[in-house]
């Protein structure tokens, strides 16, 4: 972080979306604030550096990340900022060529996730077992990576897959029963979602929990919040403004970008009940106790 005697410059990360597309270009601007965004086609391939180095200001980063950041008293702080979130019922997958099963059916297959702690996976894996009923202690866990926070390990239970294996070939190859994936690998013709009709079974989720799941968030570094509220101010309202410049939310159903405490406070309470129960977390952090005097007050 540097300044000048009038412009704080800052030092960003985040990635693309409809909702930042006119603060990365440049069209909504700041008089006090300048983002000087990484060159990082991918922000999550970044969250190491957030959390491990603290090497940015401001940065993008996945709600569960943040969940176990804070539970190593990592210092950052959460801005009541969505920039990334969807519903998660496509995205355990299985084989198509394999006889169908269903999620109750997990209880002793192996299931490939990226990492312990991906927020795609504490998703997952919590609507499975609130939903589902399954009991994810008998599901074989299979990971491929390391937790963003170094301090998160594996529980004893998880297999480590081979070096240079990937998600989609040990599934193909039948190594794999099922893994969690994101993007393109999900309308790859050889998979198929476990979860029958999973747009209809979000659908039927939205209406019972009245939540999108949260991916990614905003933080800060808590030095920044102390020394500077008025430039975290100010970084909310340039995201408040290019989501509004996007002209979001369109149309009639739920915001995938809410800002705002309460906006956000149902979706927040999930997924800390969900990383609870995967203990991920040690305890059922208040929603409040995620943001400080100062982001809290954000978007009222």
């Amino acid at each position: 972080m540097s300044n000048s005697p009038e412009i704080m410059k800052l030092q960003a990360l985040l990635g693309d979306y409809p909702n930042t597309a006119s603060l990365k270009k440049g069209e909504v601007r700041s008089p006090s604030v300048v983002l000087d965004f990484a060159d990082v086609k991918t922000p999550n391939h970044a969250f190491k550096q957030v959390v491990r180095e603290l090497k940015f200001d401001v940065a993008e980063l996945a709600i569960s990340t943040y969940l176990t950041a804070k539970a190593h008293n990592k210092p950052l702080v959460l801005l009541p900022v969505v920039v990334r979130g969807k519903f998660q019922h496509e995205s355990i997958v299985c084989s198509a060529a394999r006889t169908p099963f269903a999620p109750s059916d997990l209880a002793g297959r192996r299931v490939g996730i990226r990492s312990h702690s991906v927020t795609t996976v504490t998703w997952v894996r919590g609507i499975l077992q609130n939903d589902y009923g399954v009991d994810l202690d008998r599901v074989k866990w299979v990971t491929f990576e390391d937790a963003h926070v170094a301090e998160v390990r594996d529980p004893e239970t998880f297999e480590r897959a081979p070096a240079g294996k990937d998600p989609m070939t040990m599934l193909l190859a039948g190594e794999l029963d099922a893994a969690v994936m994101t993007g393109a690998s999900l309308k790859d013709p050889r998979v198929r979602s476990l979860i029958p009709e999973p747009a209809a079974a979000a659908q039927s989720w939205y209406q019972r929990y009245k939540a999108v799941p949260i991916n990614h968030m905003i933080v800060v570094k808590q030095s920044l919040s102390k020394s500077s509220p008025r430039a975290v101010e100010e970084v909310f309202r340039l995201l408040a403004e290019s989501k509004k410049a996007a002209g979001l939310p369109a149309g009639t159903g739920p915001d995938p970008f809410p800002l705002g405490v309460e906006a956000n406070r149902k979706s927040l309470e999930l997924v800390i009940n969900y990383a609870v129960q995967q203990q991920l977390i040690p305890r059922r952090y208040p929603v409040d106790e995620l943001f400080d005097d100062v982001t809290r007050a954000l978007g009222r």
